[in-house]
């Protein structure tokens, strides 16, 4: 083998052991990290799911009693999502829908949708969105009320017809320069109050009990 070859092999050799100890080192990592992210992301999504309902109107383990949701054009869900069933003993008081608005200006748009027993809204609440910063980000509770205008609301409150910005001759506000991201919203708060009136036996029949395991 002649010296060039030899320096050759070698610089190869040297640079296969980094890549490979590189590649180690980056997946020991994530795997070190993926399930502190994983629980931050979960921790953050019960909150949110707290949001939606007033502080005490509810004393039952939500992500417990949780039940799967189809994949349903009303939801706008792609996947398979979850829904959350709030009682106060042993009473259903509401439920929290997962729900996707698709249309907004960056893509989706991720919901949570609390609806009372009697059909009301309870509180909406944006888990994640893509939306441009800055211009966007009202929707999201921690940087504006913007969300807060669906509270109380119904079928019938407003009429269907007026379900729709204010610019487009409805009775929601957006804001100026942002209308598509609004109106992607409201379309999806709708749609998600038309699911739970045609599902609402299904959504709030009680939680059975836990089943235990058999040997």
């Amino acid at each position: 083998m002649t010296p060039a070859l030899r320096e050759t092999v070698t610089t190869a050799l040297t640079l296969l052991v980094f890549a490979v100890l590189g590649a180690g080192l980056l997946s020991g990592v994530f795997g070190l990290t993926q399930p502190r992210i994983a629980a931050s992301e979960q921790a953050e999504k019960l909150a949110r799911i707290a949001q939606t309902l007033a502080p005490g109107s509810f004393d039952n383990d939500l992500v417990r009693d949780a039940r799967p949701l189809p994949v349903d054009p009303l939801l706008g869900l792609r996947h398979p999502g979850q829904s959350y069933l709030a009682t106060r003993q042993g009473e259903p008081v509401a439920v929290i829908l997962e729900a996707v608005a698709p249309d907004g200006y960056a893509g989706e748009i991720h919901l949570l949708v609390g609806i009372g027993v009697d059909g009301r809204i309870a509180g909406v609440r944006v888990t994640s969105h893509k939306e441009t910063p800055g211009l966007g980000d009202y929707i999201d509770i921690n940087k504006g009320t913007w969300i807060r205008g669906f509270d109380g609301r119904g079928l019938g409150d407003p009429p269907d017809a007026l379900w729709k910005v204010r610019k487009d001759g409805g009775r929601f506000d957006y804001m100026a320069g942002a209308t598509i991201t609004p109106r992607a919203i409201v379309k999806a708060v709708h749609k998600a109050l038309r699911y739970f009136e045609t599902h609402r036996t299904q959504l709030l029949a009680p939680v059975g009990p836990p089943q235990e395991d058999t040997p």
